[in-house]
């Protein structure tokens, strides 16, 4: 099974739909118990990071987070998801994330923001995320990103300056792009990543 987590953040039904294509049951919950216990966990994410590490904090998600990766279960970050992954964030302020990786996020230094569309991404690394979409493009859209790299294996896109726009590191992966809106290339990346679990 599928969670997706609910905290108040996130194209909830759009991630469910894209996710229900795997063939696994998906559920949105925000009930702690399923999304430490799921066989995959989707942390989405839209809006502003301290929002969105407010939602996580009322629900006290970010415990369950920490233990699903100590334990090796399968927990996938999207956008905003990715983003609070990282120690700290500077949209409006300084604000502390869930610390799986060491790493600021922050605005992009680009003549137009945000970033939104249609972009390519460079794969650094073995990558099982990208397996049969090295060449694809992926949809984003955000201001704000992590510059720095972290984990097993990451790809990279350039939007005024460069970005990390995915990070595979053992059972945590992340996306800056939206999967769910990457169209046929969004659900290869999704059916590559449940495929392990």
């Amino acid at each position: 099974m599928i969670a997706i987590l609910d905290y108040g953040s996130g194209n909830l039904r759009s991630a469910q739909r894209a996710f229900a294509t795997t063939g696994h049951d998906v559920q949105i919950t925000s009930d702690l118990d399923v999304a430490l216990n799921a066989d995959g966990l989707v942390v989405p994410g839209v809006g502003a990071f301290a929002a969105c590490m407010n939602g996580i904090n009322e629900i006290n998600a970010a415990d369950v987070i920490r233990q699903r990766i100590k334990s090796g279960k399968a927990t996938l970050g999207i956008c905003i998801g990715m983003q609070i992954l990282f120690s700290d964030g500077l949209e409006y302020g300084n604000h502390k994330g869930i610390g799986m990786w060491d790493g600021v996020v922050s605005q992009l230094d680009a003549p137009i923001l945000p970033h939104m569309g249609w972009n390519t991404v460079e794969i650094t690394g073995p990558s099982r995320l990208f397996k049969g979409i090295e060449k694809e493009s992926f949809y984003f859209v955000h201001s704000y990103a992590a510059k720095q790299s972290v984990g097993s294996s990451q790809a990279w896109s350039t939007h005024g300056e460069k970005f990390l726009a995915a990070v595979e590191d053992g059972a945590l992966c992340a996306t800056q792009f939206h999967p769910e809106k990457s169209g046929r290339a969004g659900l290869t990346l999704i059916a590559n990543w449940s495929a392990g679990l």
